[in-house]
């Protein structure tokens, strides 16, 4: 059963906190594969594990995905 409450952090409905790493890469449009190197090069976002389960808050991911944002000058 799916209770429909909001979430105490400021998430519209219907988002998990919690994202997979496939969730991960289908946002971000890349293979598994590179997530995976990318946590071998320490740059990818921050993950933690859950017994078996790695799992990436949303809000980190989020700010990670900021700070990694390429910034053009328009000179």
């Amino acid at each position: 059963m799916t209770t429909n409450v909001a979430p105490k952090d400021g998430m519209p409905r219907g988002v998990n906190r919690w994202m997979s790493p496939q969730e991960v890469c289908d946002e971000l449009r890349i293979p598994k594969q590179t997530f995976y190197q990318w946590r071998a090069r320490h740059v990818a976002p921050p993950a933690y594990r859950f017994g078996k389960l790695l799992r990436i808050d949303r809000a980190e991911f989020e700010e990670w995905l900021t700070n990694h944002a390429e910034h053009f000058s328009s000179s």
